[in-house]
């Protein structure tokens, strides 16, 4: 079947010119289903122009279609130069990678899981901090044990905390327990701005951003300050928590930030009496939201009581409990996401533009999709 899609790609003309896409050497790979019903069909071509990328995309689909055959593409273009952009400013050079955790809603168990994945990355021997940047709900401190401490400042820089081996600032730590605070927009991307500059993080391999729920001037900000390298989704079973978390999804590609994926959290209660699991919130709806964005699910969080207790006690499930079904998963969230901050990376690094992966049969993103 392979050989018979190559010759039917002899038809498919580069857009602008009067040689086909074999002439020209384009096709690096042809993957086909078992079934020999879908192909991925993976270009790299030297034109930057999303015009010409639909183009060949849409030819590609309708040709395979008369053989049969259901195509998609994975089209790897050089990058675009780019003035300023989502992943071209850096307020904070000190820091390797940026991962931005973010809902479409409040509570899914969102600082729950920023906390718990920050903590297995450090587990995989990585330098990480923790930016609180739920400024008006901040929950990061206590999770890990150290709501109570008060921030020291050395010349003109504040020191982090530090906990488990991982740094981290929130605004629980700079007000007075149970204080409301009623900014309007200007001063909470102030606050952030602070966080990002006036913080002494040091060297560090990965930053974690622990966003608010929603889509606003909290997560622009970021986006705009620093080239967030993977973002991560939380949500959980329901429908309508899912149905919100599409709104991250969302946010995520009109920033150009790529998405490492979605993290299901309370996804089904294990009994601590027999240790079965219930799905009491139902479940698959995070399935379609993953495949509908071109990306997986890194990890399903099980309901634990143990998860509850360790965030009220300032001790993460991870740390807690590295035996537990939850950390377990988190730690495989931790183990895919790196993976994921490596293809960013050396996509980077090789001059290619970055847009959004498909992930192969070993769940390693393979190439670029065309579909932004």
């Amino acid at each position: 079947m392979k050989e018979k899609i190559l010759e039917k790609l002899k038809e498919v003309i580069y857009p602008g010119f009067k040689k086909s896409v074999i002439d020209f050497g384009f096709v690096k790979e042809v993957e086909v289903s078992e079934d020999n019903k879908k192909a991925i069909i993976t270009y790299q071509i030297p034109s930057t122009d999303d015009v010409v990328a639909q183009k060949l995309n849409d030819a590609t689909i309708d040709k395979l279609k008369e053989i049969g055959i259901e195509a998609t593409t994975q089209i790897i273009r050089p990058k675009k130069p780019r003035e300023t952009s989502s992943r071209g400013v850096n307020k904070m050079p000190n820091v390797k990678s940026f991962v931005m955790v973010s809902s479409g809603k409040g509570g899914v168990g969102k600082s729950t899981t920023a906390v718990n994945l920050a903590l297995s990355l450090a587990k995989e021997g990585k330098k990480v901090g923790i930016l609180d940047g739920d400024i008006y709900g901040p929950n990061v401190a206590r999770m890990l044990g150290m709501a109570d401490k008060k921030p020291e400042v050395i010349g003109n820089k504040v020191k982090p905390f530090e906990n488990y081996g991982v740094k981290f600032i929130s605004m629980a730590n700079l007000l007075p327990e149970g204080k409301a605070l009623m900014w309007r927009g200007a001063m909470l991307v102030k606050a952030l701005q602070q966080f990002m500059e006036d913080v002494d993080w040091g060297e560090l391999d990965i930053l974690v951003i622990d966003m608010p729920p929603g889509t606003g001037d909290a997560q622009m900000t970021m986006a705009q300050q620093v080239p967030v390298t993977a973002g991560v989704a939380v949500t959980t079973p329901q429908t309508v928590a899912v149905d919100d978390a599409k709104r991250s999804m969302d946010m995520f590609k009109q920033l150009h930030i790529p998405i490492a994926g979605v993290i299901e959290n309370m996804s089904g209660f294990i009994c601590p009496n027999c240790n079965s699991k219930y799905d009491i919130f139902g479940s698959g709806a995070a399935e379609k939201l993953a495949s509908e964005y071109d990306t997986k699910i890194l990890a399903k969080i099980p309901i634990e009581p143990a998860i509850r207790e360790g965030g009220d006690k300032g001790e993460p499930i991870v740390v807690s409990r590295p035996n537990s079904e939850s950390a377990k998963e988190f730690q495989k969230a931790a183990k895919e996401l790196l993976k994921f901050i490596d293809y960013v990376h050396s996509q980077d690094l090789a001059g290619n533009e970055m847009i959004q992966p498909i992930y192969g049969v070993n769940g390693t993103p393979s190439a670029c999709s065309v579909n932004r």
